[in-house]
């Protein structure tokens, strides 16, 4: 099967996932099947051309960014890599609606960020990072308006 195909069946898997995320935000499986059978679906693909593919001798390397372009120039190891973000940035993802939901952030505001985390990765985190900081800092004390007689 073309490289080309294996890019597009692991597209797929992670939508089906972020749809999921999205979409479905109260299905019983949705955190199962984001947080642990697609990250690891992808995860266990990722193992695997990881193994064959950056074992060559030819491969690169993360020691410059010449064997990182190395590293990921031919179609085996770029998949890989694009597999990495995929399984990555959903288990973010599903990290982040988890946490979201805990603090009673309504999907409607949720769904800004996912969709950040799904397409950037790190600026949907960052997002969320600043979006929860914001929350957890309590609120001054209103001053008593009361009037009293």
């Amino acid at each position: 099967m073309p490289w080309e195909d294996w890019f597009s069946i692991a597209n797929l898997i992670a939508a089906v996932g972020w749809a999921a995320l999205i979409l479905l935000p109260h299905w019983r499986w949705v955190m199962v099947l984001t947080r642990y059978l697609i990250p690891g679906a992808l995860g266990a693909a990722y193992t695997l051309l990881a193994m064959v593919y950056f074992a060559r001798p030819e491969a690169g390397g993360y020691n410059s960014l010449a064997e990182v372009k190395a590293l990921l120039g031919t179609d085996p190891t770029l998949v890989a890599g694009w597999v990495h973000y995929l399984a990555f940035d959903l288990f973010v993802g599903s990290w982040i609606a988890e946490r979201a939901d805990k603090l009673g952030v309504s999907r409607l505001l949720q769904a800004p960020i996912l969709f950040l985390t799904f397409q950037f990765g790190p600026i949907g985190y960052l997002t969320w990072a600043v979006l929860e900081a914001a929350l957890a800092v309590p609120l001054p004390e209103s001053p008593n308006l009361e009037v009293t007689a």
